[in-house]
């Protein structure tokens, strides 16, 4: 069965720094295409960052261009989200997904603010 756990969620000053991780069960992460997205109250869901199978090509939102960065631990089957310079606009649950087998993990919340 698939899952994807995340976790590493938390308030954090703006200008600082949280690394979010998504462990997955059910299938290997270097196999098989891994994103994460994220939801800010009364907005869609939306794609932050992915990271393709195999070579491990990563592609980012513009908006977290330069300040995010995705990348997985194949032996713990586990894909990470470092978030630097946090601003408030990047509030929101985040979380992670599989396309391959359209699975979601539970989310976790990030706030920014002072």
């Amino acid at each position: 069965q698939v899952q994807l756990v995340e976790s590493g969620g938390g308030l954090v000053q703006p200008g600082g720094s949280l690394t979010l991780s998504c462990a997955a069960s059910g299938f290997t992460v270097s196999i098989y295409g891994v994103s994460w997205y994220r939801q800010a109250p009364g907005k869609e869901r939306e794609l932050v960052a992915g990271i393709s199978l195999y070579r491990g090509d990563t592609n980012y939102a513009d908006s977290v261009k330069g300040r995010f960065t995705i990348s997985r631990d194949n032996a713990k089957n586990t894909v990470y989200l470092r978030m630097t310079s946090l601003k408030p606009e990047d509030t929101a649950v985040y979380y992670c997904y599989v396309t391959r087998f359209d699975s979601w993990g539970q989310g976790t919340q990030v706030t920014v603010s002072s």
